[in-house]
């Protein structure tokens, strides 16, 4: 697995235009937290109790039209998930997975607040708020 600095994954997503770029938060931090402009949503964990999604490999599997060599690049919002979630697309035989570095958000800052350090909008990367899907926000 390689683990890219956001602006090195951006390069990488703007040179690889067939690699998947997967968000791999909770719905609601991709909705309400913003996401990066492109990144499409898989939850790595979700819900109450942050149980791993059993439908996350099948599901990149299915958007990646079952090509285990296509390129995809994984963000979260600090960095941890995505390792993980790279992980299992490795063990399910993904040859060419990458990690953002950071993550979305970034590291927690002096301040006690994300962004404030790194992360893929401290580096000033497209990001977008898609607040709900159902109200058209």
């Amino acid at each position: 697995m390689e683990h890219l600095f956001p602006k090195e994954a951006a390069q990488f997503l703007r040179d690889h235009s067939d690699a998947l770029f997967i968000d791999c938060r909770s719905e609601m931090e991709y909705r309400f937290a913003g996401h990066p402009v492109g990144a499409q949503q898989i939850s790595w964990n979700d819900g109450p109790g942050w149980e791993i999604n059993p439908r996350f490999v099948p599901e990149v599997e299915k958007i990646a039209d079952g090509r285990h060599d296509r390129p995809v690049v994984l963000i979260c919002r600090a960095g941890d998930r995505s390792v993980e979630a790279g992980g299992a697309l490795e063990d399910a035989g993904f040859s060419n997975v990458a990690t953002v570095m950071y993550g979305f958000e970034g590291d927690v800052g002096p301040s006690l607040r994300r962004g404030e350090v790194n992360g893929w909008r401290f580096d000033g990367l497209p990001w977008v708020v898609t607040a709900c899907g159902k109200c058209g926000s």
